[in-house]
This record gives C-alpha cells, structure tokens and sequence, in this order.
C-alpha cells in the first residue's frame, strides 16, 4: 500500500492577484491530507473518501475530483485499467474552501502514487503532478496551492516560467485563527468573474493590482522583521483590495469584522473567496482564544494554527 499527505494552506497576502503574477505570500498549515493506494482486482480505480468537510463540500466537488484524480494518474503514467487501484483519502485537514483542501488532496493523491508504484518522485515533480490535479479544480490554477501543499513552510510565491517559489525564515511561527463561512466555493466561477470585470474595467483593475503588489512587497518585508502590528495593518488592505474586485462576500466580511473587534492584529479573506475561510493573525495562545471564542459564539467553525 503506498502512502502520502499534503499540507492544507492559507494565503497571508495576494490571492486572485497571484493568478496575474503578482507575488503572494502563502504558509503551510499543521494539518494535512493523508491518501493511500493499494492495487485492487477489477479495472479503473475507486475512491474511499474518508476526509471531514463543510457539509456538501464533498458532494460539490465530486465531478471536479474525479476529473483532478484522472489528471494526475494521466501525469504519473499509471493506466487504472491496466493497474486497477483503491484510493483513500484522510487526515486531519477538514475539507473546506479556502484552506487548499484539494491542493492538499492532489499532493498526498501523487506521493501514494510514487510510493505503490515504487516511482521515486522528486517533490519537485509531485509539485508538478499536484498542479496538473488542481487543473481539474481549478481550470488555471495558480500553481500557490500545489506549492505550498508538497513543500510546507512560509513561501514567496511568483507566478511565472518558471514559478518564483523562496521559502521566507522568521523569528517563530505566528498563531493565527481561521473562520469558516460554512459556504462551499466555487473557485473557478471566482477567477472568471475577476478576468471578466478585469477586461471590461481595466484602468481601475490596473490601479488595484498595481497596489497589491507594493503590498506584497511591504507585507514580505514586515514579515521578516517580524513586525506583527504592520503586518495585520497590511492583512486589513489586502481584504480591502479583494473587497474591491468583488470576490469576498457579506459572510467573509462578517467574520473579519469579528475578529479586529475582538483584538486580531489583522483579517482578511483567504482563498478563492465567494465563501470559505478568513484567516486573523492572533499572536499568543491568549489573543488566538479570545479570538476563537468570539467566532463559535457566532456559529462559525474555526481552526487554531499557526503559520511559518
């Protein structure tokens, strides 16, 4: 049986505009996504999906990974009718938007692959076989995701040919809370309407994703001098820049109003948007509870992490 796992994920700073090759600011997370895959009779391959998720998430998704796991075999040059297969996916990372559940999902999906097929895979090249699953998700995926799933740590992420991927040292790891809206995302309608609107207003998109750029600039280097205040100021701007090319929504924005008015250092949206998660920065265990708490009072699921 072949073993694997990939990293869930939050972007700090950047998403939507990284798909333009604005630099962004990604961070592993400490819970992952396990899959196994063992060599079964029959022909084709099945799938065991055994992962918790935001109700309907799973079912949502169902058609857009069956397509991603088709890709990623098709990659790794395994044919399912020749070399009929079992997969199942696990692990501690709760399906959901906005988290890299997929991207998780794909990564750990290629590692089981190499591992039962003894294919001796580079993580360079599960990277690549996890961008080609995202494909299935996302249609054009950034390649953000895919990155920060395989390698873990804190990365500075280009788009480009080829990919700008730096992994970023600070001081310690930052806690951070993540909000989650409860709404099942679709990330591919998300990047459409950006491009879209992009495309019919392109003086005032210039202007936005020219901003966000400088931010990621300022936003690196606050990171690495570990200057949390100017950091969570700059998390404030990046939802701001994301309000304004309309991918958050009333519930994103309920959840990062909660969190400054409860002592978050900064929120913002993190992900495709239209739903999923928010991610506050929350330095301390103490500030990370208080934070906590005021987001279950409201209904809301939250995961305690911490990034870099």
């Amino acid at each position: 049986m072949g073993f694997g796992w990939g990293f869930g994920k939050v972007i700090l700073f950047g998403e939507h505009f990284v798909i333009y090759g604005v630099p962004s600011i990604v961070s592993a997370i400490d819970k992952v996504t396990t899959a196994t895959v063992e060599s079964t009779g029959g022909s084709g391959w099945t799938l065991d999906d055994r992962r918790q998720a935001t109700p309907g998430y799973k079912e949502e998704k169902l058609e857009q990974q069956r397509g991603s796991i088709n890709l990623i075999l098709k990659a790794a040059g395994i044919d399912p009718t020749t070399n009929p297969i079992k997969i199942t996916f696990g692990g501690d990372l709760v399906a959901a938007s906005g988290i890299g559940a997929s991207a998780a999902s794909c990564t750990a999906l290629a590692r089981a692959l190499s591992d039962e097929f003894k294919l001796g895979f580079s993580d360079d090249r599960i990277n690549e076989l996890a961008y080609e699953g995202e494909k299935g998700y996302h249609g054009t995926p950034s390649g953000i995701d895919n990155t920060a799933a395989t390698y873990g740590g804190l990365i500075w992420f280009v788009r480009g040919e080829p990919n700008v991927i730096e992994r970023l040292k600070i001081k310690r790891p930052i806690e951070v809370v993540m909000g989650n809206t409860g709404l099942v995302a679709n990330t591919k309608a998300a990047v459409a309407g950006v491009r879209e609107r992009k495309e019919r207003y392109p003086g005032k998109y210039e202007k936005i994703f020219n901003e966000a750029k400088e931010l990621a600039y300022m936003a690196r280097k606050a990171l690495l001098d570990y200057d949390l205040q100017a950091v969570g100021k700059l998390m404030d701007e990046n939802h701001r820049q994301l309000q304004a090319i309309e991918v958050s929504c009333k519930e994103l924005d309920q959840l990062v109003e909660l969190a400054r008015a409860n002592g978050a250092y900064g929120a913002k949206m993190t992900g495709g948007g239209l739903g999923g998660n928010m991610v506050a920065l929350t330095p301390g265990k103490d500030l990370q509870d208080q934070v906590a708490r005021a987001i279950k009072r409201e209904g809301f699921e939250v995961l305690m992490t911490r990034i870099g």
